[in-house]
């Protein structure tokens, strides 16, 4: 059981394929942790590939069922975006875009035969992915002076928390990557600091 704040995605992009009396299913997986990724690269799987007849997709977000879009792009309805987010489901992965491109092979497969294909495909391209664990987060900026250095510090150190910026000049200013399950102790921690303002961003 993962905790609460982790969650199984794909390292990167990755590519599967199904064949089924004459059709091409390929798949392209990827990463994703916004839905303007998602518009990228459906615009930019239409352009390499303007000739095949659907690019239907899914993709969901975060730990609950609720996140997530699919399209059937022209196919029946039910039978191809559908299998797609439900083995995204059974596999229990997630910030993750799945687009499967057809070529039509000139005989129907019927709704079962789509079903199949399309999980087929998807189960295909995520084979061949280096599935990770990582962590639901929160950045936080932290705003100080010189003297409460040596306090902040100990709270990252402590804490173990990522930095991913920092300058110093006049005042100092971080920006701290803080899963879910620690925020309420390090504003707990930061509030002890006077004179450390923190704010997410």
């Amino acid at each position: 059981m993962l905790f609460e704040d982790t969650y199984k995605t794909i390292a990167e992009p990755v590519e599967g394929f199904y064949k089924d009396k004459g059709s091409k299913f390929i798949s392209f997986i990827f990463p994703i942790t916004t839905e303007n990724e998602v518009k990228t690269h459906l615009l930019k799987l239409r352009e390499l590939h303007p000739k095949a007849n659907h690019h239907v997709y899914a993709y969901r977000f975060g730990l609950d069922r609720m996140q997530y879009r699919l399209s059937d792009d022209g196919e029946p309805s039910g039978s191809s975006g559908r299998p797609i987010l439900n083995t995204l489901y059974s596999k229990e992965i997630t910030n993750i875009l799945v687009v499967v491109v057809r070529y039509f092979g000139g005989t129907l497969l019927g709704i079962p035969g789509l079903i199949n294909a399309y999980r087929s495909a998807t189960e295909d391209a995520l084979e061949n992915a280096d599935i990770v664990v990582k962590h639901l987060v929160v950045n936080y900026e932290l705003k100080f002076s010189y003297v409460q250095m040596n306090d902040v510090m100990r709270i990252i150190k402590e804490m173990e928390l990522p930095v991913l910026e920092q300058n110093f000049e006049m005042e100092c200013r971080m920006v701290v990557e803080v899963r879910t399950t620690l925020v309420e102790r390090f504003i707990t921690r930061c509030d002890k600091v006077e004179g450390l303002v923190t704010k997410s961003i």
